[in-house]
This record gives C-alpha cells, sequence and structure tokens, in this order.
C-alpha cells in the first residue's frame, strides 16, 4: 500500500465533518487526528528523509505538489512533515516552489509550517533576506506573513534590523492574519530580548494595530520585563 492508500484506509467521515467545520469548511478531510496521522507516516516518512539525507535522491518535489494537488487537508499537512524533516537540505533553489505551495490552499496551518521551513532556509543562506524583504510587501498577504514570522525561535540568531524593516513595512494594514504576525513575532522575541521589544513597541505603537501592541507586549509590558 502506498501512503495515500493508507491515509484512505484510516479516514474517518464523522471526524472529517468536525475538522472541516474547525477550518471554516474551506477544505476537505479524511478525518485522521494529528498523532494517528504522524503515526501512520512515520516510516514512510523516516525512510524518504534517510534517502534524501543519504544523498540517494533529492527533495522529491514531484510528491509534494501531488500532495497538494489532493483534496483532501491531510496530503498538504503530509507534504509539510516531509519538508519540515527534510528542511537541513533545503536551499534557496527551493524557494520558488515553497512559494508556489505557499500561494495554494493557503491557509494559517499550512502557512504557519512554511514560515519556520522558510525560515531555516534563511538562517542557512542570509542572502535569502532579500526574497524575505520581497516578500514582505507581496500582494499576497500570506506570503507577507511568512516573512514577518520566519524569525520566530532563532532566539539571539534573529536579525533584528530585518525583523525591523519587515514588520515596519507592514504598518497600516487591516488584514488579521498580519497584525497578528506582526504580535506574534514580537511577543516571541520578547521572550529573548524584552528591552528591544519594548523599545519598538514604545517607538511604533502609534503606527501598530490595537492587536499587534496587544500581543506583541503581551508579556513585556504586562509584566516590565
Amino acid at each position: 500500500m502506498t501512503i495515500f492508500d493508507i491515509f484512505h484506509a484510516a479516514a474517518n467521515p464523522e471526524k472529517a465533518v468536525a475538522m472541516s467545520a474547525y477550518m471554516r469548511d474551506q477544505f476537505k478531510f479524511l478525518g485522521i487526528p494529528t498523532q494517528e496521522r504522524k503515526n501512520l507516516s512515520a516510516e514512510f516518512l523516516k525512510t524518504s528523509v534517510f534517502k534524501v539525507a543519504d544523498q540517494t535522491t533529492k527533495i522529491d518535489w514531484e510528491f509534494i505538489f501531488y500532495c497538494w494537488s489532493c483534496e483532501e487537508r491531510e496530503f498538504q499537512y503530509l507534504a509539510l512533515n516531509y519538508l519540515s524533516n527534510c528542511k537541513a537540505f533545503l536551499s534557496p533553489k527551493d524557494i520558488p516552489n515553497l512559494k508556489k505551495i505557499a500561494t495554494s490552499k493557503s491557509w494559517w496551518d499550512t502557512i504557519d509550517c512554511l514560515d519556520r521551513i522558510v525560515g531555516s532556509i534563511a538562517l542557512n543562506f542570509p542572502k535569502t533576506n532579500q526574497i524575505l524583504l520581497k516578500w514582505s510587501t507581496d500582494a499576497n498577504f500570506w506570503l507577507r506573513r511568512i516573512a514577518i514570522d520566519h524569525q520566530i525561535g532563532r532566539k539571539e540568531k534573529t536579525d533584528t534590523a530585518l525583523l525591523e524593516e519587515i514588520i515596519k513595512n507592514n504598518f497600516g494594514q487591516t488584514e488579521f492574519f498580519i497584525n497578528k504576525a506582526i504580535g506574534w513575532s514580537l511577543r516571541e522575541y520578547g521572550k529573548t530580548n524584552p528591552t528591544w521589544v519594548r523599545n519598538f513597541i514604545e517607538k511604533h505603537k502609534g503606527e501598530m494595530s490595537r492587536l499587534s501592541v496587544r500581543e506583541g507586549g503581551k508579556y513585556v509590558l504586562q509584566t516590565g520585563a
């Protein structure tokens, strides 16, 4: 059986209805909960990633694009799990393909995984920063969200000049997912450098949405860290 057969065999129509409703009925689901999906795909992913690590094969973009063409959302998650496990072997040449999937069937669930994947490439290949600066002003707000949040989790390795420029490029937005992303990026970096985040918010709070200020200052402004 292929991994696609395995997933279809595990379908649960009752759970699928609830999972689709949670995503505002934008996507069809097989009804496989997260942990079960990970268990079902563990051996497949282990073997696939080993082949990439062993240089037996390259990143299988044909597989990824096929997953993206599937109607059921679990297959997009499968592709993202594969990419996450292979992110050490990704490079700037993979960015165009990542952009293709980021701008197709887009919603927070896929984007908030892709930002870590793209962020890993940018950390390993700093020249990618110029691409992310360009994305930060793109008409597609999901690309802008990736640009805003791609440094989450870097802690001391955060490029604050880049973070500041990307966030400032997104001031004055009414899009919830952008203003939330700004707040999220600041809140997370505030755990590492609360002074920088506090100063940034104090300097720019007149240009920021209330959501961004509230989320970004959740710890540094309320606790006085």
